[in-house]
């Protein structure tokens, strides 16, 4: 990305063009950048009361930003690990989702992509449906089991009340259950011929198939660290909390 004093005048089509960040930027700042492609970044940022400052620096914090490693998310205790999967999903919920969704029912198109766009505006809201309904249900079951089980590891339930949490549905029966968001994106791959276009496919297009291949990868990523990180120790903690029920009813 140029220098601020070089870029003021370059069209929001260009700076997109250039770095399909830049949409999601302009985004955050509540821009639809299809609706105003044709104009220059400083008449946008004078017509939203924005400073080009801010926008770039923005971009830089984004392209900057840097996820925690497996292996450094695997060294964290559990309670860590949750915490950094319900940032993620608020991070979905807030952002990634409603950048999508606003592309999807704003851009207007003509040609190809026409019947694909009125194709992705009834099936995107049903993966946004099914989607919020999975990250309510993990967070009200296996987030809440694995918050419930360290507090009876603290000794925070009578020794009943932990026998019974125990006859709750385990951990490894929700990880049997976890659905794995790769597989509810196969429809949008499908729809969009596995995100190919040609060169000439408009930018916001582009933008648009950029995006939702990114957010297929984030899913994947994170159903991993849930997968392989997550469960794992959930499991461990449950036997822990299970050994230590055990101990203390053969000590009474």
């Amino acid at each position: 990305m140029p220098q601020h004093s070089h870029i003021r005048k370059r069209s929001i089509g260009d700076l997109v063009q250039e770095n399909y960040v830049f949409a999601g930027v302009l985004h955050y700042f509540g821009i639809s950048f299809y609706d105003y492609e044709q104009q220059s970044l400083e008449e946008v940022c004078k017509k939203f009361r924005i400073g080009t400052k801010q926008l770039i620096s923005e971009l830089q914090a984004r392209a900057w930003r840097k996820e925690p490693s497996r292996e450094e998310l695997y060294l964290h205790p559990i309670e860590v690990l949750v915490e950094y999967l319900k940032n993620k999903h608020h991070y979905f919920l807030r952002q990634e989702l409603p950048f999508l969704s606003s592309i999807i029912s704003g851009v207007k198109t003509v040609g190809a992509y026409e019947n694909l766009l009125a194709d992705l505006r009834l099936l995107f809201p049903l993966f946004v449906d099914d989607f919020i309904h999975h990250i309510h249900e993990e967070e009200n079951t296996l987030f809440n089991r694995i918050k419930t089980l360290q507090e009876v590891e603290k000794n925070r339930f009578r020794l009943d009340e932990a026998v019974k949490i125990l006859h709750q549905p385990s951990i490894s029966g929700l990880a049997e259950e976890h659905e794995v968001h790769d597989d509810e994106m196969k429809g949008i791959r499908k729809l969009t011929n596995g995100y190919r276009l040609d060169s000439k496919a408009p930018t916001a297009i582009k933008v648009l198939y950029h995006e939702l291949q990114s957010f297929e990868k984030e899913l994947i990523i994170h159903a991993r660290i849930e997968n392989d990180l997550l469960f794992p120790k959930a499991i461990e903690l449950e036997r822990e909390v299970k050994r230590k029920i055990i101990n203390t009813i053969k000590l009474n």
